[in-house]
């Protein structure tokens, strides 16, 4: 589970300043648990605000550079992984954008987990307003470096501020991590079974 951003890097903010690496922390804890309560081991690329970085990264481009191949090393060092990376999204321009929506890569069962979790996400939290899981760009450093079927969910956009009210609350990330959570296992119990 990688909680994106972190460190020196917050990534997208609120109309406040509130940066998205708190918010996907908070959600990839939340989706830790469940995982534990299902019985799905999992690791976590991050378990706190503070990124250690290496000595030799000195500018902010480096520290992120280094942290994205710390984690990649983690994630391609685990056996028969899959990756789910907790992001937010925003498009200040058009404010009124909202919904969750999930990026696969090609690996494997990538895309029929992207499916499954788009699914249950359309279910429970996007409701009229049904997106359409997509495959990630390829430039998406993380996510074209993994060895392992992997998503990235987009849990809502911090540019629409009715959505940002809901994306701060314990009771909205957790049910967002129980949708993700929900899809994973339908995708786990599919692949099994074929």
């Amino acid at each position: 589970i990688d909680a994106g951003h972190g460190g020196e890097d917050g990534g997208a903010t609120t109309a406040e300043g509130v940066p998205e690496s708190g918010i996907n922390l908070a959600i990839a804890q939340k989706l830790e648990a469940l995982a534990g309560l299902c019985g799905v081991e999992s690791v976590m690329t991050r378990e706190s605000q503070d990124i250690n970085y290496p000595e030799s990264a000195s500018t902010t481009a480096q520290r992120k550079q280094a942290d994205q191949k710390a984690r990649i090393e983690l994630i391609n060092a685990q056996s028969d992984a899959v990756l789910i990376s907790i992001h937010q999204n925003s498009m200040p321009d058009h404010p009124s954008v909202h919904g969750a929506q999930v990026f696969y890569n090609g690996a494997a069962s990538g895309p029929r987990l992207g499916e499954t979790v788009q699914a249950a996400l359309n279910g429970a939290v996007n409701a009229g307003n049904g997106k359409n899981a997509k495959a990630i760009d390829s430039t998406i450093y993380l996510m074209k470096n993994v060895q392992c079927p992997a998503i990235l969910v987009e849990c809502g956009f911090l540019s629409n501020r009715t959505e940002t009210g809901q994306l701060l609350t314990g009771g909205y990330q957790l049910k967002l991590a129980v949708c993700i959570a929900a899809g994973f296992l339908q995708h786990d119990t599919e692949g099994a079974s074929t």
